[in-house]
């Protein structure tokens, strides 16, 4: 009995097992799990990784059934990473799959944080997550006046309108959205320089060798936005619906009229 006793007890000593699929799924076990045994995706200190030094000198492997195998992970978190047959055996050996869902809004991104920490063992560390994203976005919000209209614009061209979380994002920044119609969807060159907003919110930007060539990077678009410009979006801040989508809201309110 003693034995078993102290061989239990070693188990319970050695660290949570996790794996993140993608650089989504990165985000959260890192800021939920940074002392479990973790294996990041390939991607996870990119540029667009929002906790890319944190993810410095982590393992990383691919979202393969012999990684996996190999890696014997606890928990494994994904936000779009592995493809079904890969979830299904994994799910066969006991492994936990948490799965993130696309946000539209702060309460969806909420709603993953709970999940993700329910997953990781991690409840209250999740809770303060949360608290924090919600008084990033108290901070942010205006205290009065109106709200101005603003379009955001991609690099390569594309605009968000409602039942998007950059919709969500513009709103708590205090903005009125000027694109109406829902979901993801082209901004012409035409139209921007016949008809330009009063005010640009610009994503991906600073991401120089994805859509150098693209129609937010059109000499008429640059014009258009040269002093209109309330932020610049870093592409860290909206590859992943996760807390620090209200860091974004701080960078619009400082654009604020």
């Amino acid at each position: 009995m003693a034995v078993a006793l102290v061989a239990t007890g070693a188990a319970r000593a050695e660290p949570l097992r996790v794996m993140a699929l993608d650089q989504c799924a990165d985000q959260y076990v890192l800021a939920l799990a940074p002392e479990a045994e973790l294996a990041l995706s390939p991607r996870a200190d990119d540029p667009d990784s929002w906790m890319r030094r944190q993810a410095e000198g982590r393992r990383r492997i691919r979202p393969t059934l012999e990684a996996a195998v190999g890696f014997r992970p606890d928990v494994v978190v994904r936000y779009w990473g592995g493809e079904p047959r890969l979830l299904a055996a994994l799910e066969r050996r006991g492994v936990r799959v948490v799965t993130l869902d696309d946000a539209a809004d702060f309460d969806g991104i909420s709603a993953n944080i709970a999940r993700a920490a329910d997953g990781l063992g991690q409840a209250e560390r999740g809770r303060r997550l949360e608290a924090r994203m919600r008084a990033t976005l108290q901070a942010s919000a205006p205290k009065q006046g109106g709200r101005p209209g603003a379009a955001y614009l991609t690099a390569g061209g594309f605009t968000a309108g409602p039942g998007t979380l950059v919709d969500a994002m513009m709103r708590a920044a205090g903005y009125d959205n000027v694109t109406t119609a829902p979901g993801f969807g082209p901004l012409s060159v035409e139209r921007i320089a016949l008809h330009p907003p009063v005010r640009f919110v610009l994503g991906f930007f600073d991401e120089l060798r994805a859509d150098w060539r693209g129609p937010g990077r059109h000499p008429v678009v640059r014009r258009a936005a040269r002093g209109r410009t309330a932020a610049a979006l870093p592409a860290a801040v909206l590859t992943c619906p996760a807390w620090f989508a209200a860091d974004g809201v701080a960078m619009m309110a400082k654009g604020r009229p």
